[in-house]
């Protein structure tokens, strides 16, 4: 990477977004914000493509909208929020995450809503077009809101094959797309639902994060409500990775290596019932194999009375070598790692609770 290259932290909380400004010692940092103060901001994301920053909001009283930026947060302006065709009556209650599309594709980008539901915009958000492939499959009655909603969460795109994408939804599971979305098919083979009759149903699971190895598109993680799950064969098949091997196998977040397809990140948390870290002590869980062992990372990070949690979008690594890997808490801290997760150390400890962590780099 370039000497001028800077280092983005964007950090979406339930009262603004923070953006955190380094080089790539990501030793010294500035902040700015915060942006949307008052406003909860499920995601922040950055497309590589144009240098937009895209912004998901939600007020108790204002509602839901997506913001942009073209100057990286120095201003913004609101796009139209994503909304379903005339006629239907359902409404958009939050948008959740905003994924830029792929590399050929410039100008489409994706957003998920509650209720579970996927928009494309080909204008570089400006305006949006329902995913009607989806958002009326037919197993939808078999779907259910989680605790936080109904919500379209994760949205990948093959890199390679830009026809390919996945989606996760909770609760309804991880879904598939080989023809752009148009056409939708679960993939849920082997992920339990331990809180339905069926434990191995169709749709139904609740995932709680999703990652595509940069390896092998073919490789996927999932952090979900009932595990941790590895795929081989691009979501036709899992497999628990984390049953025996992690201290608890609940969890929100997770994350992958920018270049080693195979190491991956998660946090546990104690269970569904007690949402935080297990004995008190706050470890990052890393596997350098595709999930087949664990080791939990605690240099730095605090081990006494740290019954902390972290929401599913408040992990992320950035693409500097070494990597680095963030991770944000619900009660405001925000601990990073310069080198993979080996040492850690407090970016901040006072934010509002912080919902999303993502990460650019970008050219000065």
């Amino acid at each position: 990477m370039s000497s001028n290259n800077w280092v983005l932290a964007l950090v979406g909380t339930r009262k603004g977004a923070f953006i955190f400004e380094s080089d790539e010692d990501r030793r010294t940092w500035q902040v700015h914000g915060p942006h949307f103060p008052g406003w909860s901001v499920h995601h922040l994301v950055h497309d590589a493509r144009s240098g937009t920053l895209f912004a998901a909001l939600d007020h108790a009283v204002y509602g839901s909208n997506v913001h942009r930026s073209a100057d990286l947060g120095k201003s913004w302006e609101m796009a139209e929020g994503p909304s379903f065709p005339e006629g239907d009556e359902r409404t958009v209650k939050r948008v959740w995450h905003i994924r830029p599309g792929h590399a050929s594709q410039p100008g489409v980008v994706w957003a998920g809503a509650d209720p579970g539901a996927l928009f494309r915009s080909e204008d570089n958000g400006k305006s949006w077009s329902s995913v009607d492939g989806l958002n009326n499959h037919p197993t939808r009655e078999n779907w259910f809101p989680g605790a936080g909603g109904m919500m379209v969460h994760t949205i990948i795109q093959d890199p390679n094959n830009p026809d390919r994408l996945f989606v996760a939804i909770s609760a309804a599971g991880v879904f598939r797309s080989d023809d752009g979305g148009q056409s939708w098919q679960p993939k849920n083979k082997g992920v339990r639902a331990d809180f339905l009759p069926d434990k191995y149903p169709e749709v139904g699971q609740c995932c709680h994060h999703l990652v595509m190895s940069p390896a092998d598109p073919n490789v996927l993680f999932q952090q979900n409500h009932c595990g941790v799950y590895r795929s081989r064969d691009g979501g036709d098949n899992w497999e628990d990775i984390g049953t025996g091997r992690l201290p608890a196998t609940f969890g929100f977040p997770m994350a992958v290596h920018p270049r080693h397809g195979h190491t991956i990140y998660v946090v546990p948390q104690v269970s569904d019932e007690y949402r935080f870290t297990p004995d008190g002590r706050f470890r990052v869980y890393r596997s350098s194999d595709g999930g087949e062992h664990w080791e939990g990372l605690t240099n730095g990070l605090p081990q006494d009375n740290a019954y902390l949690n972290v929401f599913r979008e408040a992990m992320a690594t950035d693409a500097c070598d070494p990597a680095g890997v963030y991770v944000g808490t619900g009660t405001g801290q925000l601990f990073f790692s310069r080198d993979g997760g080996e040492n850690w150390e407090a970016l901040t400890q006072t934010l509002p609770p912080i919902y999303a962590v993502s990460t650019a780099v970008v050219s000065g």
